[in-house]
């Protein structure tokens, strides 16, 4: 296993993170355990949750995962300090979450607190904000005239995003969290948040989880090249666009338990006539390289310069390892300008 230094964190984290959403509607305890227990052999020091999940978000699959995580370390507490705990608090629009109003500073120690106790640890690494109160290109908004950046007030949320940072800086100094970080944000908000670390002596922001895949690549190069000159991690989520690059959605297919079969995970925006395309073309690429293409779609996000570790999600244990084995392979040039050249022939939509 590869490990590379979480930005300003000065922790270092394996170049695989798992990612648990699976956990507590997919996945029971005993089927995390396993991943856990798995994860931790192979050399992953890294996972990544949510007080939202699982996933799909219901009222009902609220925290459970993190709970479930928590069963775990009830049962393995000598293990805590053997990886990075991440987890989340979720931004404005579920109902059953604080309301579905915005995150406020008086939010952030409760939160932390309830994600404490369902984890059953007594800290938490790295604290990171789901996604901005503020309008942003997240969640499949990516088209001009998706969102207005003109109708927001950005005083308003540059002063409320210093009291949310002087709470997280509370909660740092209380020994709650270690760290904190950002999710489904853009250059704009990353470097607010540093402006106002600097102007007010607060800590910066060590990571920022989005989006990106051979699917979707809209935070290269200008989010990643911040990310980089900056040291904040780049942590991709969904590297397989929801399982589609895994091939096995194609021609219509619906394999029985995949996410597809699930309220609100078909194709994460991304079915389209283009993505079909080149995803047929990609997994002949991948068979030529005598690899998976779950295993091609990761080794190339693996191998993109900026990012710091790959959040990766399985149902199955032959899924979790066929995942963690694609980050021993190294694409050769030849692979590289395969994929290049099967994504520039079918252009995603945005």
């Amino acid at each position: 296993m590869q490990y590379s230094t979480l930005g300003n964190s000065g922790l270092d984290v394996s170049r695989v993170c798992l990612g648990t959403m699976t956990w507590g509607k997919q996945n029971n305890q005993a089927q995390a355990d396993e991943q856990i227990e798995y994860a931790l052999e192979r050399g992953v020091n890294f996972m990544d949750t949510a007080e939202m999940y699982a996933i799909p978000p219901t009222p009902d699959t609220y925290g459970k995962t993190e709970a479930i995580i928590g069963d775990w370390l009830s049962r393995n507490a000598t293990k805590r300090s053997d990886f990075i705990l991440a987890t989340k608090i979720a931004g404005n629009g579920l109902h059953w979450i604080r309301g579905g109003k915005n995150i406020t500073a008086s939010d952030i120690a409760p939160s932390v607190d309830a994600s404490l106790k369902r984890l059953q640890t007594d800290y938490i690494d790295v604290y990171q904000l789901h996604w901005p109160n503020r309008t942003t290109p997240h969640f499949g908004k990516h088209w001009p005239g998706d969102i207005s950046f003109t109708d927001v007030d950005a005083n308003a949320h540059t002063e409320e995003m210093l009291h949310i940072l002087e709470a997280l800086n509370q909660c740092i100094k209380d020994g709650k969290i270690r760290h904190y970080g950002l999710s489904d944000d853009s250059p704009w908000g990353i470097n607010q948040y540093i402006r106002l670390a600097e102007i007010h002596n607060l800590p910066k922001p060590v990571s920022i989880q989005n989006e990106f895949n051979l699917l979707h690549t809209k935070d290269w190069p200008f989010l990643i090249e911040n990310c980089v000159h900056q040291n904040v991690a780049y942590l991709p989520w969904s590297p397989l666009a929801a399982g589609m690059l895994s091939g096995k959605y194609l021609n219509g297919a619906l394999p029985e338990g995949s996410r597809w079969t699930l309220t609100q995970r078909n194709g994460l925006f991304r079915n389209t006539p283009q993505s079909e395309a080149a995803i047929t073309k990609l997994v002949e690429i991948a068979k030529d390289a005598q690899i998976t293409p779950s295993q091609l779609a990761l080794a190339w996000c693996d191998q993109v310069d900026g990012v710091t570790s790959t959040i990766i999600g399985a149902t199955t244990l032959d899924q979790l390892k066929e995942d963690i084995d694609a980050f021993d392979i190294e694409l050769s040039e030849e692979t590289l300008k395969a994929i290049s050249d099967a994504l520039k022939a079918h252009p995603m939509p945005f």
